[in-house]
């Protein structure tokens, strides 16, 4: 007799969460949607899922983040949608003015909106937020929908339709858009993704049609010859390793970016490359930010290494045990010496 184990989604809300959630979303008429400056793809995806999910019950909705995200995620659907605040910043406070709804999704404080983090905290809509990071800001909205073991914002987004009974009307253009956020948040399922359950969402992403390893060539496989001469050049020039080869830092000037006509999303993914080094734990990547004048910083890991609690400790950041990020207000060649510092102090965890 063959015994078939049937895997069950676990509601990630109670009853009276649930209520609370339905309450709120009937009540409002204006909701807006809003991710952290910088978006990747699971503040984009689950974005623009959450924000399908609410305009199927009649809501009037606009997406809006502080800043544009990466060129190879244009091809999402309905991403034409997604409002800048930084390009566009009266239209977009008469819109936070006028919501009687806010999502805060794929962040844990009004700090990771930066400039825009002032014009949501003077609107007066309530704010809910959905998020998968560490310590959210409980005192900045209504209601907080927190669950930092969850491997990305696009899979609670998934959760939440789920168990708010949204599955059966999900359309192909949303499960792709939280197929991509929990694929991208993952490192294309390599880390923070042994949960069993986060495998039956994407059986259930699949039965509406979504097509997986498009997704994954859309994502993936789009590099321009620039971008793959700035990844052979930062891994042969730039490149340091440090504890032994069990961590490593690279660094990445503006300069640089210009030689090679560095466009929006093209050092995503470089920080993992060193983790293919046997018996690498750690990499950083340093990089000057091309608006501001602060070094943008990841942290990538493997194991048990702490990236979050390096984040939090050196570099002003924070975010998930393997995946983390931050950012230093000082020139890269100081930033390079705080990069080493923090390799020291965690000497004995690498």
């Amino acid at each position: 007799m063959i015994i078939q184990n049937q895997l069950i989604l676990k509601p990630i809300l109670t009853e009276q969460e649930l209520f609370s959630l339905l309450q709120i979303i009937q009540q409002s008429r204006k909701v807006v949607v809003c991710a952290h400056r910088g978006p990747d793809g699971d503040a984009v995806g689950s974005s623009l899922a959450w924000a399908e999910y609410l305009m199927s019950l009649g809501k009037q909705v606009n997406v809006i983040m502080p800043n544009p995200y990466p060129d190879f995620l244009r091809w999402l659907p309905n991403s034409h949608i997604i409002q800048y605040y930084l390009r566009h910043e009266a239209a977009a406070q008469t819109v936070l003015n006028e919501a009687d709804l806010i999502f805060c999704l794929d962040f844990n404080g009004l700090n990771r909106l930066q400039e825009m983090g002032a014009a949501v905290s003077r609107a007066k809509a309530d704010r809910i937020i959905i998020d998968h990071h560490l310590n959210p800001d409980t005192a900045m909205a209504k209601m907080v929908i927190s669950y930092p073991d969850k491997s990305s914002t696009s899979e609670l987004v998934f959760r939440l339709i789920h168990q708010l009974g949204g599955f059966d009307n999900m359309t192909r253009q949303c499960a792709t858009c939280i197929y991509t956020g929990m694929m991208t948040d993952t490192g294309g399922f390599t880390y923070n993704s042994n949960d069993p359950e986060i495998y039956e969402i994407i059986s259930l992403l699949l039965t509406k049609g979504i097509d997986k390893d498009k997704i994954y060539r859309n994502v993936f496989n789009v590099y321009s010859v620039d971008r793959i001469r700035l990844m052979g050049y930062i891994m042969y020039e730039k490149l340091q390793f440090h504890a032994g080869n069990r961590a490593s830092i690279f660094t990445l000037t503006r300069e640089e970016m210009k030689r090679f006509n560095f466009i929006r999303g093209d050092a995503e993914g470089l920080v993992n490359m060193p983790l293919q080094v046997k018996g690498m734990r750690l990499s950083i990547s340093l990089r000057e930010d091309t608006e501001r004048d602060v070094v943008r910083v990841s942290l990538r890991s493997v194991d048990d290494f702490p990236c979050n609690k390096m984040a939090e400790q050196f570099f002003n950041g924070g975010g998930h045990l393997n995946a983390s990020g931050g950012e230093l207000p000082f020139p890269l060649d100081e930033a390079v010496r705080t990069a080493e510092r923090a390799i020291a102090a965690f000497a004995d965890q690498l």
